[in-house]
Parts: structure tokens; C-alpha cells; sequence
């Protein structure tokens, strides 16, 4: 087995925010021109030594100001990546259900309040009766991630449909006990964004992934988007595979392993390009996907999180929990979104609210150390 147990392909991803050391950069770039030339070089480094594979997009008040493509989509055809190639975004995809819950909220069907049992059935009443949406959302609930439930993977690995998908992994939800009560302490949860995704589901009668395509990405213009099947995933040359590493180092495609499931789910592993992330962002904060009220009740800071230890020499970061979009202070500049690990991913899709800068980054390797273009994204962006 490789060193990426089957069971992390979503549960790695960590939250936006939480967990992250901060480099210092290269250089600072507080210019367009500036913030070109000095990520250029990094990512020119990246490529000559094999660490990143992927594209990264920085717009300014819409406007691109870098839009790089390096690497490959699929080794073994040659295919290069493209700023239209379409990736796998892990936890990113969690912004999306969190912007359905927030329509929802927005027209009077539920309550931030509300528990889990007044739409779904068949929870422990310590979860029907106490853990609301307010704690889904903001990993407070208690719950924890259903891949780590002995024998998700080999169930899931049997399923060949999104029905089985959304409903089979509920079904292993339902079994879980909570690890503290609920509010009383933080715990990030794959388990609780499958719940949301289950309850938008019975809300609005539609399936979860119908309810995205039409009131998230369509709206929103991002023609590129789905959750799409994992056979469309091996053999459609728009899609980039994952190449993690093994005990060796050496990269290896992980289609190939059966360590992804039919299709994503509300917790992860929708597909985007990056200029599709940018329509996002934008359909998100100029009132098309939700009113300007809901988007400041959803995107702004709900709680701190505890403060990460403090490293001779580099900025301290200020990291906050939200409704599916959390958020740090580096420098004193606000950073909104939401970042996305699994074997062979990571992703991060950020905003810097009163700058202008919309920031993007789709990589089809794992996040190596000295290559996490996240972090030097930020500290180019918040100089």
C-alpha cells in the first residue's frame, strides 16, 4: 500500500485556514507586474524540479494577472495541463454546499437552528436532537468522517451510482456516536458536509448533485463544473489525474488504485477549472448566488481557532472558522476560502476581501514541503 491510506482521499484535507505554516516568501509583490515576475520564478523552480503539477490563476477586480499551466493532465497519453483542464478539488467542493445550505437559509426553508432530525431520520437522538446546522457547518457537531468507518471503503468501492453514493454513505453516518457534545468543541468533519448535503436534498426534493448543477454552477456561469463519474475521470482527457507518491518517491496514478469512489460527495471531490473558481467567487460575493446579507452571514469568521505555535521570523496568522468558507489574517489582510488535499490533489481557491485578488490554485501532485503554492500565493497576495 502506498503512503496514502485509501481512507484519507478527502479526510487529509484539513480546514482552509487551520494548520498551516507560513513561509516566508521570495520576494514581496505588491504590484500585478510585480506579483508575475516573482511567481514565475517559484513556479518555474517547481517545475524544473518535478514538485508541481497543476494550475494556478490570480485575478485582480476580475482581471488575470497570472495564469500559469504546467505539468501533466495525463502522463501516460501526454497530455499537458491547461488553464481549461478540469480538476478534482477535494474539500474546496465543501463551499458549494455551503452555498446551497445559504439559499436555502436565504428563503425561509431552514434554520440555522434547526436539528439534523427535522429533515433526516434514523440518527442516535444525542445527533437528531442536538446537532443543528450551525454545528455542521462549523465542525462543531461532533461527528467525524465516515471514511474512517470500518468498511466504508470496501462498500464503497462496490457502488456504481450517485443514488448509492449519497445514500450508503449516510447509512454509515447514522452509525457514528459523537466524540464531544455538540458545540462544545471542534473536530473537522467530512461526516457533517454529507449530512448538509443530505438535507439539501430534502429540502429542495431535488438530488444533491441536480441542486448544485443548477442553482450553484449554472448561476454562477461555471460551464465546466460537475461532480462527474469516475470512469468520465480515467478516460476524458479534459480531467487531470491525481500522481501521489509512493514509499519510493516515485509518482503514481491513483485511478489506477481504486482509492477514489463512483463520484464526489457534499464533502468533497467536485471537478472545476480554475477560471470557473474565479466565476464562483465572483457569483458569490456580487449577490448572484446569495443576497449580499446571507454572503456576509456565510463567509465571514464565526470563532477563532486555537492559535498555531509561533516560529522566529514569520508573520503570526489569525485562522477562523465559518460556514464552509474559513478565514486568516496574515499581515492584517483578510483571506476568505477554503483550501483541498487528497492523494495526488491540492487545491485552494481564496479571496482577499477590500484588495481585489481572487487566487487559485489546482494541483493534480500532493503538496510537497518547499512547494506549497498556497502559502506562497499568500504571502505574495498579503504583502
Amino acid at each position: 500500500m502506498t503512503n496514502h491510506s485509501r481512507r484519507t482521499f478527502l479526510g487529509a484535507t484539513g480546514l482552509a485556514v487551520a494548520g498551516v505554516a507560513v513561509l516566508p516568501a521570495t520576494a514581496r509583490a505588491a504590484t500585478p507586474s510585480g506579483l508575475r515576475g516573482e511567481l514565475d520564478k517559484y513556479l518555474d523552480r517547481l517545475e524544473a524540479d518535478d514538485l508541481f503539477s497543476g494550475t494556478v490563476l490570480v485575478t485582480r477586480d476580475g482581471r488575470p494577472v497570472v495564469s500559469r499551466s504546467i505539468g501533466y493532465a495525463d502522463q501516460e497519453k501526454g497530455i499537458r495541463n491547461r488553464a481549461d483542464t478540469r480538476y478534482c478539488l477535494a474539500s474546496v467542493t465543501k463551499m458549494f454546499t455551503a452555498t446551497a445550505i445559504a439559499q436555502l437559509a436565504q428563503r425561509g426553508s431552514l434554520s440555522l437552528v434547526d436539528p439534523v432530525g427535522k429533515y433526516l431520520t434514523g440518527f442516535k437522538p444525542e445527533i437528531a436532537d442536538h446537532v443543528t446546522i450551525h454545528h455542521l457547518l462549523t465542525h462543531t457537531s461532533g461527528l467525524g468522517d465516515y471514511m474512517q468507518i470500518a468498511g466504508y471503503f470496501e462498500e464503497s468501492a462496490t457502488w456504481t451510482t450517485p443514488r448509492q453514493m449519497m445514500d450508503g454513505t449516510l447509512r454509515y453516518i447514522r452509525t457514528e456516536s459523537l466524540a464531544f457534545t455538540p458545540g462544545a468543541g471542534s473536530k473537522y468533519s467530512n461526516s457533517a458536509f454529507h449530512v448538509l448535503g443530505c438535507i439539501v436534498e430534502k429540502i429542495s426534493g431535488e438530488s444533491y448533485y441536480d441542486y448544485i448543477r443548477k442553482h450553484v454552477f449554472r448561476p454562477a456561469g461555471m460551464t465546466a463544473s460537475d461532480f462527474t463519474l469516475l470512469s468520465q475521470w480515467k478516460t476524458d482527457s479534459r480531467f487531470a489525474h491525481p500522481y501521489p507518491t509512493d514509499e519510493d518517491g516515485k509518482r503514481y496514478d491513483a485511478l489506477d488504485r481504486g482509492m477514489f469512489g463512483v463520484i464526489g460527495s457534499p464533502a468533497g471531490n467536485a471537478f472545476a477549472t480554475a477560471p470557473d473558481l474565479v466565476r464562483f467567487a465572483r457569483a458569490l460575493n456580487d449577490g448572484t448566488l446569495v443576497s449580499a446579507t446571507y454572503r456576509d452571514v456565510f463567509v465571514t469568521p464565526k470563532f477563532p481557532m486555537p492559535p498555531l505555535p509561533a516560529k522566529p521570523g514569520l508573520p503570526e496568522v489569525t485562522n477562523f472558522i465559518g460556514y464552509g468558507m474559513d478565514s486568516a489574517i496574515l499581515n492584517g489582510v483578510l483571506i476568505t476560502g477554503h483550501l483541498g488535499g487528497a492523494p495526488g490533489i491540492s487545491t485552494s481557491t481564496e479571496w482577499y476581501p477590500g484588495r481585489g485578488w481572487t487566487a487559485i490554485h489546482l494541483g493534480n501532485y500532493d503538496a510537497a514541503p518547499g512547494a506549497n503554492v498556497n502559502q506562497e500565493l499568500r504571502q505574495l497576495l498579503a504583502s
